[in-house]
C-alpha cells in the first residue's frame, strides 16, 4: 500500500516559538522514523506528509494515499486531535485509529468519564471546575485529584495535584485555569496501583495486548504518573506486565464502550481496597520505541515493533473493507472529483 503519514514535529514548533511544555505531546524525528523504518519493514511505500497545513495543501495538490498512518496530536481547541480525521474522513481516504468523534470526545475527560457511567464502567465521582467559585460547591469528600480536563502527556498534572483542602483545591484552580485556559478535573483520589492496559483492534473485537503496572521509585512523586514521573522517568519509574483479570476487563468494557479503533490504551488505577476504576483512554497512544508505554508493553512481551506497528495498519485496512457499498461509492467520487 501506499500508506502517507501525518504527524505533529516537535521540532518544527520549537523553532516557531512554542515552550518545551507548549509541544510535550508533539513526536521527534525518532518516531516518525521508526513508524516510516517498520511500515516499509512490513512492504508499505511510504510518504512523509507532516502536519495539518501540510496535509490540506498536498489535498488541494490532488496527492491522495491507500492510507493514511495518523498519530498527530492537532493544536488549538479541545477537538485538535480530531482535525486530521475530520478532513481525510471529508476526502474519504482511509486513516489508523480512532475517528474524529471519537478522539474530540475522549480528549475531554470529563465527558469521557460521563460516558463511562452510562455503560457502568467504574469511574471515581468527579466534578468539573469551569470557573473559581464552582470550587465552593465541590461536595466531594477530600483528598481529591486535579488535573486539567483536556490535556495528554500528564501536563498539568504535578505534586499539587493532590488535595487535601480547600485552600489547596483553590490554589491549583487559580493556577490552571489561567495557565491553560481550559476547565479542571477534579475526582475522588484513587489511591492504590496504577496501571496501563494496551489495546488492539476495535471495538467490542478488541483484544487486551497486556496490563502494564507503573511503579515509582522512592524518587517518584508517589501520588501518580504526574508530568515530572513521565518526562523523568529513568530512576523515578519502572514497569512491569501483571495479571490482573479485573483491570484487563474494566479497560475491555471502556474501549469497548467508546468503540475506539486499532490501538491504544486505557489507564487505571485501584482505590485503597484494590478495586479498579477507569481514569481515562488514549486513543492516539505514542509510539516511540524506546519510552512510549504501548511499545514498553509490546517489549516486555517479546513482541516487535515492526509487528505491533502492522496490526494496527492491518486492523485499520479490515475496518474501512468493512465499510460495504456507501464507503467505496463516496471514495469514487472523491476521487472522481479530485
Amino acid at each position: 500500500m501506499l500508506i502517507g503519514m501525518t504527524y505533529d514535529l516537535r521540532s518544527e514548533y520549537l523553532a516557531r516559538g512554542f515552550t518545551p511544555e507548549q509541544v510535550v505531546e508533539f513526536d521527534c524525528e525518532e518516531t516518525i522514523a521508526a513508524i516510516a523504518n517498520a511500515l516499509a519493514a512490513n512492504g508499505h511505500t511510504v510518504v512523509r506528509i507532516g502536519s495539518l497545513p501540510a496535509l490540506m495543501q498536498r489535498l488541494l495538490n490532488h496527492e491522495r494515499w491507500d492510507l493514511v498512518f495518523n498519530i498527530a496530536e492537532g493544536i488549538g481547541g479541545g477537538a485538535r486531535e480530531a482535525q486530521i480525521p475530520a478532513l481525510l474522513d471529508a476526502y474519504a481516504i482511509p486513516y489508523t485509529f480512532s475517528p474524529a468523534e471519537i478522539l474530540a470526545l475522549a480528549l475531554d475527560k470529563a465527558l469521557t468519564k460521563s460516558v463511562m457511567r452510562a455503560h457502568a464502567v467504574p469511574t471515581a465521582d468527579f466534578v468539573l471546575i469551569r470557573r473559581l467559585a464552582d470550587c465552593a460547591a465541590v461536595g466531594l469528600a477530600f483528598p481529591l485529584f486535579a488535573k486539567p480536563v483536556a490535556e495528554g502527556t500528564s501536563r498539568g498534572i504535578t505534586g499539587k495535584s493532590l488535595l487535601h483542602d480547600q485552600r489547596e483545591l483553590m490554589a491549583y484552580c487559580t493556577e490552571y485555569l489561567s495557565r491553560l485556559q481550559q476547565p479542571v478535573l477534579v475526582e475522588t483520589y484513587l489511591s492504590g496501583r496504577e496501571f496501563t492496559v494496551g489495546m488492539l483492534g476495535t471495538g467490542p473485537q478488541a483484544e487486551v495486548l497486556g496490563v502494564l503496572e507503573v511503579c515509582f521509585t522512592e524518587q517518584a512523586e508517589q501520588q501518580g504518573y504526574t508530568y515530572d514521573n513521565k518526562q523523568l522517568y529513568e530512576g523515578r519509574v519502572y514497569y512491569r506486565v501483571v495479571d490482573e483479570p479485573g483491570v484487563a476487563a474494566v479497560a475491555r468494557q471502556a474501549w469497548s464502550a467508546l468503540h475506539c479503533c486499532d490501538a491504544g490504551r486505557v489507564d487505571i488505577r485501584m482505590d485503597a481496597q484494590g478495586r479498579p476504576f477507569f481514569l481515562e483512554v488514549n486513543p492516539l497512544a505514542g509510539l516511540n520505541p524506546r519510552y512510549s508505554d504501548l511499545c514498553i508493553l509490546c517489549g516486555l512481551l517479546h513482541l516487535s515493533y515492526d509487528w505491533l506497528i502492522g496490526k494496527i495498519v492491518n486492523s485499520a485496512w479490515q475496518r474501512y473493507q468493512e465499510r460495504g457499498p456507501a464507503w467505496t461509492l463516496l471514495q469514487a467520487t472523491q476521487v472522481a472529483s479530485a
